[in-house]
């Protein structure tokens, strides 16, 4: 069974940065795509970062050169380095794997919010 468990959310100052944290059980994040969508009150789920089974990695264009998608292959951790972060950004963040099926595995959710 895959869990996925985000961490490292948390309140700082626009300009500030951040380190979230997806802890994967139950499957190799080697073998799958990772990556990372954020949710703003009121807004659609939207896709931010993702890194590709060979480590390509992409962003939507809103935090390219702030954000850095990452991972740890022996931890089975996925990380989003977030820097230079304005109000904008304030959002839940969900950690997602996508298997070899195309079938999404999701965590809980982590809550980052940038304070003018």
């Amino acid at each position: 069974q895959v869990q996925l468990v985000e961490s490292g959310g948390g309140l700082v100052q626009a300009g500030g940065s951040l380190r979230l944290s997806c802890a994967a059980s139950g499957s190799d994040i080697r073998r799958n795509a990772m990556g990372w969508y954020r949710q703003a009150p009121g807004k659609q789920r939207e896709w931010v970062a993702s890194i590709s089974s060979s480590g390509y990695t992409n962003y939507v264009n809103s935090v390219k050169g702030r954000f850095t998608i990452s991972r740890d292959n022996a931890k089975n951790t996925v990380y989003l380095q977030m820097n230079s972060l304005k109000p904008g950004d304030t959002a839940v963040y969900y950690c997602f794997m996508r298997d070899s099926r195309q079938y999404d595995y999701w965590g809980q959710g982590t809550q980052v919010t940038v304070s003018s």
